[in-house]
């Protein structure tokens, strides 16, 4: 597990290589394995024959973090903070042999992996942009608990160490030596160990500055008026953003708080109280399933057909130059694919190339790529306005206006020079892929890829199948997705397949409040202290309510006489008579400038008007959710998602369900499957048909059984 060599000058090299893993990780054992290595080093020092020590690994990674599964499966407090504080106590013998200790970080080191070079006097790293360091626990709704808080608190103060903490990010090394984590940078392996090594030999000090008598605390602690100024804003901000919502990011500041005004040890017990106390918590349980469990399953190919090989997209062509076809055409270059970029004219696809030439730039500031790096990326994007020049892609991908007659020419025009090894996607929104399909020569070889604006940061990507899609051309749409980065869940060809047609679901339901006489701030309000990122009205605002209206007159056309028009829908024809059609033309349930609200719209007082009735915000909450709630069900059981995964990961990515909740049917699971459906009875006896329960749901309370 832990490889002991020692050099001439007196320097000790460790090496972590877990045999029994592909990483290293720290866990509740490791403690126990490093206690007799810890007491040789002490003996060694005593001795006067140790100079130095260097941790660092044998494996790609470094430290890939703690036992998420010990901490997810247990519930008992008092042996999570038992936990904590072990690790604690093996971090403090590692920082504490008087002699400087240094990591060398020759890999990824994300969570309790990037707590333990903390536990070390200086730190270095090889500057590989593929090396990812960072404190990602946030986003499972957890926090640093062995120590690292308290030390990023004597490192860089408590504003900056909170920044860093609560955004949950991943650091290239540059990255992060720029933040003041890392010391120094290496260029290779050797590089890295012959500085390592020469930092020792010229480095006597042994101790940490919070073990220095008399240290500082960067910026000061919180009796200093102006940093007490600036925690009341974070805290206010914390409110705005999460609303209560989320109590990693305010426990992360308590911790660095508290932890300023004591001693590093009773600190550090703070942080272990505050460490169990989220790690108990159902909001990180949820967090923890969601975007661990199931987001990795995913990510491991769980929902991928079984039986193909692995492809390999070499070269993508991309139908359309928008922002679409931009955005994919980005993606897929900053990931090795080549591209050939198509639109009606060369001029026209050469300014979408600008476009990703500007975004190349940007990314390029961030991680600081060589203007070689820049100009090898932009490299592989080809222009052109003849379809010929898709002979050798692997894949073509429409990205054109969302008309069915467009999206047909196109079509037809790439297929004319696809091989039979290649497959065609396309991007749209609304439209039927079963109805598109027939415009390619080989139907099993066409499929829906629904990606989401801007492409370069939303993370989610609706695979779409008809009736006629290969699982072979399923698997290889599967492969691209991955390949360029993005999460790819299956969904079956439907209108506004799974993420528009719930999105659409909660939309209705907060603009169906406005008809009632609720008044447009409360709705807003409620949405958003139900956990949703954006309030009903701005977000349907945001998408263009014709859009809204558009997939409730495309559902009413498929469905026929099964279709149940939502009243909302009333709201929307109001709006569009009104010639408010939202934020695009200025002019929706909110007023804009510059594409910026400015304030709702005077005549919805007029059109709307708010009534004096008791405003129950916990049940316009529920409303809200269960809306959602239901209608996604809806889908699970008519097999437009299949899986539990991917309805979760689908509903978080997808439209913004609280991830606290874990998801859609999570959060069924969480309230109790037959008082889930008890309530829902309740809204359907209130507001109709909407708010029906699925068969598979009430089959479930039946037989007690819950979402697994």
């Amino acid at each position: 597990m832990i490889k002991y060599q020692k050099d001439t000058d007196n320097i000790v090299t460790l090496r972590l290589d877990m045999s029994d893993r592909k990483v290293n990780i720290i866990n509740h054992e490791i403690g126990e394995v490093f206690v007799p290595l810890l007491k040789h080093l002490l003996e060694e020092k005593a001795r006067g024959q140790l100079k130095g020590v260097i941790l660092t690994s044998d494996k790609k990674t470094f430290l890939t973090g703690g036992d998420l599964d010990y901490l997810y499966k247990n519930t008992n407090p008092e042996e999570i903070f038992n936990y904590s504080q072990r690790l604690k106590k093996f971090l403090r013998a590692l920082e504490s042999p008087g002699v400087p200790v240094i990591a060398a970080i020759n890999g990824t080191a994300l969570g309790l992996g990037f707590e333990v070079p903390f536990a070390c006097h200086y730190r270095i790293a090889i500057n590989d942009n593929d090396i990812e360091l960072g404190f990602p626990e946030v986003t499972l709704g957890l926090m640093p608990g062995s120590g690292g808080i308290i030390r990023l608190l004597w490192l860089l103060g408590i504003e900056k160490a909170y920044h860093i903490l609560t955004s949950g990010k991943h650091y290239s090394p540059q990255e992060a030596f720029d933040l003041g984590l890392l010391n120094e940078l290496a260029d290779n392996q050797e590089d890295m160990i012959a500085k390592a090594k020469l930092w020792l030999i010229n480095n006597n000090e042994g101790r940490q500055i919070w073990d220095i008598p008399n240290s500082q605390i960067p910026g000061g602690t919180p009796d200093k008026i102006e940093l007490a100024q600036k925690i009341a804003a974070l805290t206010a901000q914390l409110i705005k953003k999460y609303r209560h919502n989320y109590p990693a990011p305010q426990a992360i500041l308590n911790t660095l708080v508290e932890g300023a005004k004591l001693d590093f040890d009773t600190a550090s017990r703070v942080e272990s109280r505050n460490f169990t106390q989220l790690v108990t918590s159902r909001e990180s349980k949820n967090m923890t399933k969601v975007f661990w469990y199931e987001l990795n399953a995913i990510k491991q190919d769980a929902t991928r057909p079984n039986g193909f090989s692995k492809f390999r997209t070499r070269k993508v062509g991309i139908i359309g130059s928008g922002s679409m076809g931009t955005g994919i055409a980005y993606q897929s270059a900053i990931n090795k694919i080549e591209v050939v970029l198509k639109d009606v004219s060369q001029s026209v696809a050469e300014k979408g190339k600008l476009i990703i030439a500007k975004k190349i730039k940007e990314k390029a500031k961030l991680l600081h790529w060589s203007d070689e790096k820049q100009e090898q990326i932009l490299n592989k994007i080809t222009t052109t306005e003849d379809a010929s020049n898709f002979e050798s892609c692997d894949i073509v991908v429409e990205a054109v206006f969302e008309n069915e007659q467009i999206k047909k020419k196109v079509t037809k025009e790439a297929s004319k020079f696809m091989d039979r090894y290649s497959f065609f996607a396309s991007t749209t929104a609304m439209l039927s892929i079963q109805d598109l399909s027939k415009s390619y020569n080989d139907e099993s070889k066409y499929i829906g890829l629904r990606f989401f604006a801007p492409v370069d940061t939303e993370p989610l990507v609706e695979i779409v199948t008809a009736p006629k899609t290969s699982q072979e051309t399923l698997a290889k749409a599967f492969d691209f997705i991955k390949k360029i980065r993005k999460t790819p869940i299956i969904v079956k060809d439907n209108p506004g397949f799974y993420v528009a047609r719930v999105q659409n679901v909660f939309l209705l339901e907060g603009i169906q409040m406005l008809k009632e006489g609720y008044p447009p701030a409360i709705i807003e309000n409620a949405c958003m202290m139900a956990g949703m990122p954006i309030g009903a009205l701005a977000k349907a605002d945001k998408m263009s309510l014709k859009v809204v209206l558009l997939a409730e007159r495309r559902a009413a056309q498929i469905y026929g006489k099964k279709y149940v028009i939502h009243p909302a829908v009333e709201v929307l024809q109001v709006m569009e008579n009104e010639g408010r059609t939202g934020r695009f033309n200025g002019a929706g349930f909110y007023n804009y400038q510059d594409g910026k609200i400015t304030g709702f719209w005077e005549g919805l007082a007029e059109k709307f008007p708010s009534k004096d009735f008791d405003y129950d915000i916990d049940y316009m909450k529920e409303r809200i959710l269960f809306a959602q709630t239901l209608e996604a069900i809806w889908c699970y059981q008519e097999g437009i998602v299949n899986t539990v995964a991917e309805a979760n990961v689908g509903s978080v990515y997808g439209w913004g369900f609280p991830s606290f909740k874990g998801g859609v049917l999570q959060y069924v699971n969480n309230y109790g499957v037959q008082k889930f459906v008890k309530r829902a009875k309740d809204f359907e006896k209130e507001f109709g048909p909407r708010f029906i329960v699925p068969k598979i749901l009430r089959e479930m309370a039946e037989n007690d059984s819950v979402f697994l």
